[in-house]
């Protein structure tokens, strides 16, 4: 039996969710002292918001969560933490690049999944068109944010990569 378009949408999304909200809390975790760790922080709430609002999406059009795939989502994120970054024992200031850039693409797929049930929202009384819109500003906000610290982040790390190092080790590619 193959299984409703929107179910497998939906899970595909979430399971991404799963992976967007640890990434994010995650990179907050990773740049405590930077002057951008009270927004990364905030970001990181948001995504974890959109991901809580998804479930409450789902659980009203009666979409069953397969909670394995959320499973998934968090395993590949900790798997991404294995990519190749030119460092063995410390984090890389390429990590920061990459990761913004994961977290940007998935934010757009969110934006566009906002933009889907917002198409359909119209003709099904189950989904509330002015959350949807409202979902979509904020991942609208959540893009421009992301794409505004990828030039500074791209910056610091492709123009002036000896000054993204400090004597620790640490980056110090988030302004």
């Amino acid at each position: 039996m193959m299984a409703e378009p929107l179910h497998v949408y939906l899970n595909d999304h979430l399971t991404g969710a799963f992976g967007g909200a640890a990434l994010a809390d995650r990179m907050a975790r990773t740049h405590p002292e930077s002057r951008r760790a009270v927004e990364l922080h905030r970001l990181a709430r948001d995504i974890q918001q959109d991901r809580d609002d998804l479930v409450r999406i789902m659980q009203r059009l009666g979409v069953p969560v397969r909670h394995y795939r959320t499973w998934l989502g968090l395993a590949g994120e900790r798997l991404g933490r294995l990519k190749p970054n030119g460092t063995l024992l410390r984090r890389a200031p390429l990590s920061d690049l990459v990761e913004l850039e994961m977290l940007r693409t998935g934010v757009e797929g969110k934006a566009a999944l906002w933009r889907a049930l917002r198409a359909i929202a119209d003709t099904d009384p189950r989904l509330d068109a002015a959350e949807l819109d409202r979902l979509s500003a904020r991942a609208a906000d959540q893009a421009r944010t992301l794409n505004h610290w990828h030039r500074e982040v791209s910056e610091a790390v492709l123009a002036h990569p000896a000054e993204t190092r400090r004597g620790d080790g640490a980056s110090r590619t988030w302004p």
